[in-house]
């Protein structure tokens, strides 16, 4: 059940990413759209994703937010970085910047998961 719950998350977080990078991109297309367009999509998709992972997955109830969501955040460098880098190549490679988005998004919210189970979170499981 928690794979599920937890793909289903991650294909919220990733449509909230994508969206926020198209807005981007609506609203600006020049130099160096590509890349304010996944910042304001990672970070987008990061608080979604904190906020559904915290409450749904992992069942934290602590009340040190800015602590977790740093060191959340921390466990993401990794896998942005997997994120990035992977629409980058398919964005300069094919011109198939959200088909990248959504294959490294995959990637790293895999290695995301047990980086956050071992580092972040306090699993009852």
């Amino acid at each position: 059940m928690i794979f599920i719950k937890y793909s289903i998350f991650a294909i919220i977080s990733t449509i909230v990413n994508l969206a926020f990078q198209y807005l981007s991109f609506y609203f600006y297309s020049g130099c160096l759209s590509l890349y304010i367009a996944i910042f304001w999509g990672t970070l987008f998709g990061l608080i979604v994703k904190y906020i559904l992972d915290k409450n749904f997955i992992f069942y934290d109830t602590s009340k040190k937010h800015s602590k977790k969501f740093a060191l959340y955040s921390i466990m993401g460098i990794l896998t942005t970085a997997i994120f990035c880098g992977t629409e980058i190549a398919f964005d300069h490679l094919f011109d198939l910047k959200y088909t990248g988005a959504v294959v490294g998004l995959s990637i790293g919210y895999i290695i995301k998961y047990f980086l956050d189970k071992k580092y972040v979170f306090e699993t009852k499981q």
